[in-house]
């Protein structure tokens, strides 16, 4: 297979867990690409997600490194050999690599979390209010590249909106409902979307009060993606250098616990569509 300019970010992880396969095996590059009856560079460039990778050869490496996990290997063949061409594509060498890598990731999401202290969720995002929040950059972006961003948000949505929805929950903190992007009836337009949601069977929001007792969680926003077994599932979060993609499985434990956390500590569905719903009323 050629070589890959820039691998995604599906690819690269598909890289990274046949490399932590190996080293759970204890073998060096040279050993197992001898076993494979490559080179090492071959091998090196395949755990880069640099190189593509056949299913049979995803078998085989699976099999010299003793992995007996035959759920994992399917779901890493079917990594393999997936050759879907999504919507997102068409906005390649038009946004910036993370905005593809996460479009990507939520089509093959099995459920998706989030959870949100100052904006509301970019899935629950109107068109005005998406456009605000993108907009609010600086330096600030042209208005063509503006719209390609604001585009590509709500096109998004069809991972909920499809006609095979994903199970999605969101836990979001009564500032990100407050705080006023744009006027008051495009605030309440916002606030009322979200409560529309929330009425699908797939889509469940819940609320964090403000008036919550002893709450010291206000640095756990995330986006959870599920993959195909927990192993693979993957953390998102955007910071001031640049969207991250964790998959290290400490890690992925860790940000599991904080969203349980998150969820323990917030109002029930019900109570929060209530929640949302006065809010908007008071505007």
């Amino acid at each position: 297979m050629p070589r890959r300019r820039q691998p995604t970010a599906r690819q690269a992880r598909l890289g990274a867990e046949l490399q932590k396969l190996r080293e759970a095996a204890g073998l060096t590059g040279r050993e197992a690409a001898a076993a494979l009856g490559t080179d090492a560079g071959r091998l090196s460039q395949i755990e880069s997600g640099v190189a593509g990778v056949s299913g049979e050869t995803v078998r085989r490496l699976a099999a010299n490194f003793a992995c007996a996990d035959s759920e994992l290997v399917g779901a890493l063949v079917a990594m393999a050999t997936d050759r879907t061409d999504g919507w997102w594509e068409e906005y390649r060498s038009l946004l910036p690599t993370p905005f593809l890598d996460l479009s990507e990731l939520e089509h093959h999401a099995t459920f998706y979390q989030d959870v949100s202290f100052l904006h509301v969720p970019g899935l629950l995002q109107t068109e005005d209010y998406a456009r605000r929040v993108l907009g609010h950059r600086v330096p600030q972006l042209p208005e063509g590249e503006l719209d390609l961003r604001v585009r590509h948000r709500l096109a998004r949505r069809v991972i909920l909106e499809g006609d095979r929805p994903t199970s999605y929950e969101a836990v979001v903190h009564e500032a990100a409902l407050r705080i006023r992007v744009g006027n008051r009836p495009a605030a309440r337009n916002q606030l009322t979307r979200i409560v529309e949601f929330s009425e699908a069977d797939h889509i469940t929001v819940r609320v964090i009060p403000f008036d919550l007792d002893d709450f010291s969680g206000a640095d756990s926003a995330m986006v959870y993606v599920g993959g195909a077994m927990p192993q693979l599932d993957t953390v998102v979060r955007d910071g001031p250098h640049g969207t991250a993609f964790i998959d290290a499985e400490a890690q992925l434990g860790r940000f599991r616990t904080l969203f349980h956390r998150m969820e323990a500590a917030s109002l029930d569905p019900a109570r929060s569509r209530d929640f949302i719903h006065q809010l908007a009323k008071e505007l």
